[in-house]
Parts: C-alpha cells; structure tokens; sequence
C-alpha cells in the first residue's frame, strides 16, 4: 500500500474506485466496505484508494467533542489496512480552511481535481463540505457532470459500523476485551515506551515494564489484569518474536498522589530494555487487578 500524505502532488491513479471516512478500528464493518472497494476495482481493473483524514475532523468541527479517544492511532490504521490489501491510502489534513470548503468545492476542487476518481463508493449518510451540507444526492447530481460512477454501501452495512465502533470502545474500557476482539477481527494492540518505574515488582516476584503511551488519544482497556502477547520494536530481525506476558492497568500510589499505570510483565524475559516501545496485544481480560494491593503494601514497607 502506498501511503499518501502530500495530497497536493498525487499520482495519476488508474481507475480509482475511492471510499472516504475515518476507520477508526479497521474492524469487521470497516472490512465490508473494504471487500466492496476491492471487488469494484478487480472488475474495473482499477486501484483502490482510501481517502481518511488526521486530526479526526470531531477535533476542528466539534467543540464538545475536543477529547476524542480512538481504537487506532494513525500509525495503527496505516499498519491495518496494509494487511488489508489496498492499493493507496490518501491522509488528508483536516484543518479549519479545509472545512469551510463549499460541498461544490469539496466535489470539483477536492475529489475531482486530486483524485479524478472513476467510481465513488460511498454511505447514504455521507456528509461533506461547510455546515456538512453535501450529502449522497448532491454526488448523484454531480456524477453525469464529472463523470464519475456512484455507488452506495448498504444500509445494514452501514449501520453495522455505527453499532460495532461505539460497542469496540465501550468493550475496551470496560475491560470487555473478548468482545472487542470479536469486533474488530484481530486482538487489540497498543504501543508504550517502557520507563523506568520504582521497580517494585522485582520485589514480589512480579518483574514488570511500566509503559508511557505516547498517543494521549489512543484509547486504552479498563483497569484490570490481562493476558498479553507483546513485541519488543526496533530489534534486531533475529530477536523480533511475540513474547507471552501479563498486564497489570490500574491505579497507583506515588508521591505526587495517585495515578493510573500499565505494568506489564513478560514471562521468562531477562534483559535491559528500558527506553523501548512495546507493543502490547490484548488477549484476554484474567480479572480485577489485584496486583495492585500487594504493590501498595509493598510501597509502605519503602517508606517507612
């Protein structure tokens, strides 16, 4: 896949049969419209192309809705629908002159003049350009003008995504990781640079890495205790593996108060890998964490 993030010099695409949205997920919805797009473009002998925005757009228009939480951050999308099989991904920047683009705007001088797409595959519910004015029935207007072919992604479909995000993100924070693997069709993962904490754990015979994530809008599972495959990144190809482990998320004391923490401990590892980012699938949610109490009493013991 070919990722595109300088959308004033696109490539000549041959035939592209385009789809717009966030995908937030790339979970089995998502993967619906996916396999639409690529039967389309096998039949037209075209290319598939995902047009998605960064920052999500609910950050520039949606002034409630600042503290956005997503199941991906743009990397993890990027990565999502490379196995997906799509032949271009187009991140365009949501910024506020781009949304003050007129809905006739948006078709000549956004999707027509980049991306001179050959079908547009796209929701009832689509909505586009200032005040979200533009919807389906202005691209059917417009498609005889500019040539283009419109298809729409079934209804069931559509509400399938609706339900299987907002269900995906309640599912993770409340621990309910069962479900949201269901849902999204891969284990959930997430990445964090392993700091150096108070090493307490070695005391209890519970070694573990204490992570920092870097995305402060990825969204992360609720407290509890978790059975974890993680992957140290950055090594070298001989060392890479999935390493078997055990989360720990839940809330902490330290001096400045109390605070939530990701400790994660991988089995049968020895080695210094402070300052490394892992990354961490979710398996399994085991329990309520309880790691956390014999911790406290551990810290007690330190302060005396």
């Amino acid at each position: 896949m070919k990722v595109h993030k300088l959308i004033d010099h696109l490539p000549q695409f041959r035939k592209a049969v385009i789809t717009i949205g966030t995908f937030d997920g790339v979970h089995t919805g998502h993967q619906q419209i996916i396999q639409q797009l690529k039967d389309e473009a096998i039949a037209i002998r075209g290319e598939t192309v995902i047009i998605t925005f960064d920052p999500h757009p609910r950050k520039i228009i949606g002034s409630s809705d600042k503290k956005i939480r997503l199941i991906n951050t743009l990397e993890e999308k990027i990565e999502l629908l490379t196995r997906q099989g799509i032949d271009h991904l187009a991140i365009v920047p949501f910024t506020e002159e781009f949304s003050r683009l007129t809905c006739d705007q948006y078709v000549q001088e956004f999707l027509i003049e980049k991306f001179h797409p050959h079908t547009i595959i796209i929701g009832y519910d689509h909505r586009f350009g200032k005040g979200r004015e533009g919807d389906y029935h202005l691209l059917e207007k417009l498609s005889e003008t500019f040539g283009y072919v419109l298809k729409e992604i079934p209804v069931h479909v559509l509400n399938s995504i609706s339900v299987s995000s907002t269900r995906i993100r309640d599912a993770i924070e409340n621990a309910d990781i069962g479900i949201a693997n269901e849902l999204l069709g891969y284990s959930f993962f997430f990445e964090g640079r392993i700091m150096e904490g108070n090493k307490l754990g070695r005391t209890i015979g519970y070694p573990t890495a204490n992570l920092k994530i870097q995305d402060e809008e990825k969204l992360i599972p609720g407290n509890g205790v978790y059975a974890v495959e993680c992957e140290i990144k950055n090594l070298k190809p001989d060392e890479a593996k999935l390493l078997k482990g055990m989360m720990n998320i839940g809330i902490r004391p330290t001096i400045e108060g109390a605070q939530r923490t990701i400790e994660v401990n991988i089995f049968d590892f020895r080695g210094d890998i402070y300052g490394k980012v892992l990354k961490v699938y979710v398996k399994k949610f085991l329990r309520k964490e309880q790691l956390g109490k014999d911790k406290k009493e551990a810290l007690m013991v330190w302060q005396i």
